[in-house]
């Protein structure tokens, strides 16, 4: 087996570690949850707050670049990462209400096939969406909501996916990656048999972005919704996105609002909405310019990176690395691994089960590790590739190894009772 620290030599995004700002004294395995801040990312910041001290309003049209135009300026760099034109991105609000302006353009309560397909995995917020959607349109969640359920708690199987899409099924949200097995479910299969069912396919990419490539142009997907503060470290609360497939152009947005407006009438305050073409119809109002410089900071890294193709492969490295200390180091003692092995099934982390979690999470972070506890007994470790050493990898098995053999980890409390 190659060292980590030869891999780590070998590795061609190793300069990009320094660009990053890493709690002191800490490895951090927390990046599907809010990845770290780079210089980069920063600066960006920083400049577009000179520029409010220095023009004001004027840095609407002043700036450079004018802040009329970073919200497209942000779509064009993460269209690569999803499979798309620039044009059929829109980048604004954030994850959930993305979502229900989609739901509220592309559903339809009056259509004979009314049920929405959802699953049990998902996280919760997607769910809150379908189910409050359905009551403002006069439905009955109880009813027009199915949820596929998991047989063993940890992952979907593709059979019990196809199994749902039924005659009365109008629409379905999926995650491209689970967030707390770390599954990869089969994006292409899935929408292409979802499209020829003649269903309206939607994909929360959260947990995928930035660590996974996706096409869903190609792939045919109607929609998609995700978060920029995960893999693409643009910082808590970052803005969200969103894509909508072409076919869709000139449907009127559910939720019309100002920022949908054609730029050249953006500014005439018609009293009839008068779109955008493409997704920037669906945008609805002034865009958070202090929280789209970071993403454009951050963006600028993964280009100059490679892309999304570079990440992919040194992030399945990483998780390779990582299941293969696991299953040498962690085993025996107690813990079993709960994401998918292959790497065509997991996304850019790995979730591990423990009876002892929380406290063992507690534990790590207490020897410099910061990981993820998800309730009841998961522990996520998501190395980031742009900051992530492969010795680092390594280290934080080390550290977890030995808690568990000294039983630091006993010494702490219980996870209090507000913890899932």
């Amino acid at each position: 087996m190659t060292s980590p620290a030869e891999l780590d030599a070998r590795d061609p995004l190793r300069r990009w570690r320094e660009d990053f700002q890493t709690p002191a004294g800490a490895i951090y395995l927390d990046g599907n949850s809010l990845g770290l801040l780079s210089r980069r990312a920063e600066a960006a910041l920083a400049r577009v707050v000179e520029q409010w001290r220095t023009f004001g309003i004027d840095g609407w049209t002043r700036a450079e670049p004018p802040w009329l135009d970073l919200s497209q300026l942000a779509a064009a760099g993460v269209a690569p990462l999803v499979g798309a034109e620039p044009s059929d991105v829109g980048v604004g609000g954030q994850t959930t209400p993305n979502l229900h302006q989609l739901l509220a353009t592309l559903y339809d309560p009056a259509a004979t096939a009314r049920v929405i397909v959802a699953d049990t995995l998902n996280f919760a917020s997607d769910t809150y969406a379908l189910r409050s959607h359905l009551r403002l349109r006069g439905l009955d969640p109880e009813r027009h909501l199915r949820m596929i359920p998991s047989r063993d708690g940890r992952i979907l199987r593709i059979d019990d996916i196809l199994a749902a899409f039924t005659p009365d099924v109008q629409l379905v949200l999926l995650p491209a990656v689970l967030f707390t097995s770390g599954q990869l479910l089969d994006v292409p299969t899935i929408t292409r048999k979802a499209k020829a069912a003649g269903i309206t396919i939607g994909w929360d990419l959260s947990h995928s972005i930035g660590a996974v490539p996706h096409e869903l142009a190609r792939d045919g997907a109607d929609f998609a919704v995700w978060s920029h503060y995960k893999w693409l470290n643009a910082g808590p609360g970052a803005v969200g996105g969103f894509f909508l497939h072409p076919r869709h152009t000139g449907r009127p947005p559910g939720l019309a609002g100002w920022w949908g407006v054609r730029p050249d009438r953006r500014f005439a305050m018609a009293p009839e909405h008068e779109p955008a073409a493409g997704a920037a119809g669906l945008q609805i109002g002034t865009p958070h310019i202090l929280s789209l410089a970071p993403l454009l900071g951050s963006l600028e890294i993964v280009a100059e990176a490679g892309g999304i193709a570079a990440l992919r492969a040194k992030s399945l490295a990483q998780t390779d690395l990582l299941l293969d200390l696991i299953d040498r180091e962690l085993a025996s003692r107690g813990f079993t691994v709960v994401t998918p092995r292959g790497q065509h099934v997991r996304g850019g982390h790995i979730a591990v089960a423990h009876p002892d979690a929380w406290r063992i999470c507690q534990a790590l972070k207490a020897a410099g590790v910061t990981p993820d506890f998800r309730g009841p007994d998961l522990i996520r470790l998501a190395p980031s590739p742009l900051y992530t050493r492969f010795a680092d990898c390594a280290e934080a098995i080390s550290r977890l190894r030995r808690i568990v053999e000294t039983g630091a980890h006993l010494q702490l409390p219980n996870a209090p009772a507000l913890v899932p």
